[in-house]
């Protein structure tokens, strides 16, 4: 099974493999991503501090958060 992304979502916010970590779990949009905790986020193979932080930032911009800040 391939776990290639097909949308551009956030292309060119995070790197390619926080990307496809994303498209496993069927998140293709800000609002699936703020039904998990940071901490679940981290925790995805290919997701590492950096790239949470940037993503942080780009949901914060959309006004969009995490489902807890405490990770």
């Amino acid at each position: 099974m391939s776990h290639t992304v097909t949308s551009d979502f956030l292309q060119g916010i995070i790197p390619m493999p926080a990307r496809r970590a994303l498209g496993k779990e069927k998140i293709d949009s800000l609002e699936k991503l703020s039904e998990y905790s940071e901490k679940e986020i981290l925790q995805m193979y290919g997701f590492g501090k950096n790239a949470l932080e940037k993503l942080k930032i780009y949901m914060t911009e959309n006004n969009m958060y995490f489902k807890n800040s405490d990770a």
